[in-house]
This record gives C-alpha cells, structure tokens and sequence, in this order.
C-alpha cells in the first residue's frame, strides 16, 4: 500500500525559512508527478508546486514563485519544498502529491505556520 509521508513543518517568523521532505513507503513506482498543496483555514486546496519526472520540469504557483523551490531525489522516492521568505499568507496545512496513471496520493500533511 503507498503511503506517502511529509515532515518539516512548523513554527517560523515571517521572512524566515523551512524545508518540507516527503517520502514514499510501500511501493518502488516512480511517480509521473510528485508535487505539494496546502490548504488554508477555510478556504480549498491549492496548488503550490510539483516537479515532471519524464522531463524533470518544475510548475510553481505565482504566490511561490521565486520564494519556494521543489527538488526530488528519484533514487530515494522523495519529493522536497524549500520554502524562503516565508509570509503569514502562507500559512497552511501543506500536502504531499503523488500521480501515477491514473492513481493520485496524498500525504496526511504538515503544519506550516508563519508568525511573529
């Protein structure tokens, strides 16, 4: 059974940064697609970023771009997030993504939570 597994959330001043990891148990797919959301009090799921493994490109959304970079080690099935310049807008529950054919995985999320 795939799971997927996030870390790396917590408590940070605004401008500051964090580095969410996520990895993939029970399973030696590599995925299409592995990506991250967040989802803020009230409000849906977004998109925040997801990298390609056939060509290795990177999608980022406006609100992150310049700000957060997604990387991904293929040999450990792992999917990161650096986040910098972090913003109290960012605050979220941030989710791992994973596509593979038609199958979509989802991480139970990590806090993320930026405050002065």
């Amino acid at each position: 059974q795939v799971r997927l597994v996030e870390s790396g959330g917590g408590l940070v001043q605004p401008g500051g940064s964090l580095r969410l990891s996520c990895a993939a148990f029970g399973t030696e797919i590599r995925f299409n697609a592995m990506g991250w959301y967040r989802q803020a009090p009230g409000k849906e799921r977004e998109f925040v970023a997801r990298t390609i493994l056939r060509d290795g490109s990177r999608n980022y959304a406006d609100s992150v771009k310049g700000r957060f970079t997604i990387s991904r080690d293929n040999a450990k099935n792992m999917v990161y997030l650096q986040m910098n310049s972090l913003k109290p807008e960012d605050t979220a529950v941030y989710y791992c993504n994973a596509d593979w054919r038609t199958s979509a995985y989802w991480g139970q999320g990590t806090q993320v939570t930026v405050s002065s």
